[in-house]
C-alpha cells in the first residue's frame, strides 16, 4: 500500500468519525481534503483569527474545512446550504458571513455548513481558482455523506457574500468539469449545487464593463439563484442584475432584490434599512420553490 492510499484511508476513517459525531452534536468540523489540497505551492503560514471592529476575520487558511451547524431535530427540513464567507479572497468574515448565517439557516430548519476555503490567493492566481477546488470538493463531500447525516442530496445549496458570492457563482456555473484531478470516490459524486444564494457578490463582470465574466458560463443547467444587493454598493449591483438576466435568458427561474441603500457587507445584522429583510425574502423564495419542505414531510429527508 503506497503513502497516498494510507493517507486516504486515514482521512476516510476520520471523516466517518466526524459524521458520527455530527449525528450527536450540534456542530462538527471535517477536513475537505484527505491530504495537501491540490494546486497550492505556498509554504503554509499559521492560520489566525482576529476581531477588528465587530467582525472576526480568519486568515492564512491552507487547510480547508466544513463546519456543520444542525437545526433542531423537530425543525429539520433536510435541506442544507454550504456557506462561503466573503473577504476579498484575502480573509474570511467568519462571524458576520459565516456563523451568524448558519444560525439563521438553522432557525429555518436548514443545516448550515461553513466552508473555510483557502485564503489569501497566491500571487498571480486567478480570483477564486483554488477556492473553487475547495467548493467543488465540498459539495461532492456533503452530497456523498447526505444519507449518513439526514440531508436530502437533491437540496444542497451554496450561499456566499462578496468574494464568497463570486465563489458561489463559480460553483453554480462550473460543475460540468472539476478544476482539479479526481482523487477518490467522493469526486465521482456531482458537485452541482441545487440552488445558489448570492449576497452582494463581487467580480461577476469583466472589469469596467457590463459584460458577464466568461468564468461564469450560465446555461439552462445552472441552478436557480437568489440575489440580494444594494444599489449604493461600491461593488456594483449591475453584476447581480446582469447575471440574473443571463439566467432568465437561459430559462432558469431566479429572484433578484436590489435595495436602494445598504452599501457593502451588511450581512444579516438588523438595521432600519430594507436590505436587512433579505433573509426573510430568501426564506420565502426557498419555500415557494419547494427547496424548503416542512419538517417531517415526505421526501424532506
Amino acid at each position: 500500500m503506497n503513502h497516498a492510499s494510507r493517507v486516504l484511508i486515514v482521512w476516510t476513517i476520520a471523516s466517518l468519525g466526524a459524521v458520527a459525531a455530527y449525528a450527536a452534536d450540534q456542530t462538527t468540523a471535517i477536513d475537505v481534503w484527505p491530504a495537501t489540497p491540490p494546486g497550492d505551492t505556498r509554504k503554509p503560514a499559521a492560520e489566525k483569527a482576529e476581531t477588528r471592529g465587530k467582525i472576526t476575520r480568519t486568515s492564512n487558511v491552507s487547510k480547508p474545512t466544513l463546519t456543520f451547524f444542525r437545526p433542531a431535530k423537530d425543525k429539520d427540513t433536510g435541506a442544507a446550504v454550504i456557506i462561503c464567507p466573503g473577504g476579498g479572497y484575502s480573509i474570511l468574515a467568519w462571524d458576520l458571513e459565516g456563523t451568524e448565517v448558519a444560525e439563521w439557516l438553522n432557525s429555518a430548519g436548514v443545516t448550515g455548513i461553513i466552508l473555510k476555503y483557502r485564503v489569501p490567493a497566491q500571487k498571480g492566481e486567478t480570483k477564486g481558482f483554488m477556492p473553487l477546488m475547495d467548493a467543488q470538493r465540498a459539495i461532492s463531500l456533503v452530497r456523498s455523506k447526505a444519507k449518513d447525516v439526514g440531508i436530502d442530496p437533491k437540496r444542497i445549496g451554496i450561499l456566499g457574500f462578496s468574494a464568497g458570492g463570486n465563489l458561489s457563482a463559480l460553483a453554480c456555473t462550473n460543475f460540468n468539469e472539476r478544476s482539479y484531478d479526481a482523487i477518490d470516490e467522493v469526486d465521482q459524486v456531482s458537485c452541482r449545487p441545487d440552488f445558489g444564494v448570492l449576497v452582494y457578490p463581487a467580480y461577476l463582470l469583466v472589469d469596467k464593463t457590463d459584460e458577464l465574466s466568461p468564468l461564469l458560463p450560465v446555461t439552462g443547467r445552472t441552478p436557480p439563484i437568489f440575489f440580494a444587493h444594494a444599489n449604493d454598493d461600491g461593488i456594483t449591483s449591475a453584476g447581480s442584475a446582469i447575471m440574473y438576466l443571463a439566467l432568465k435568458k437561459a430559462g432558469v427561474s431566479s429572484e433578484l432584490h436590489i435595495y436602494a441603500h445598504g452599501g457593502h457587507g451588511f450581512g444579516l445584522r438588523p438595521t432600519t434599512r430594507p436590505c436587512s429583510t433579505w433573509p426573510q425574502r430568501c426564506e420565502e423564495w426557498m419555500m415557494s420553490t419547494g427547496l424548503l419542505k416542512p419538517a417531517g414531510a415526505e421526501g424532506s429527508k
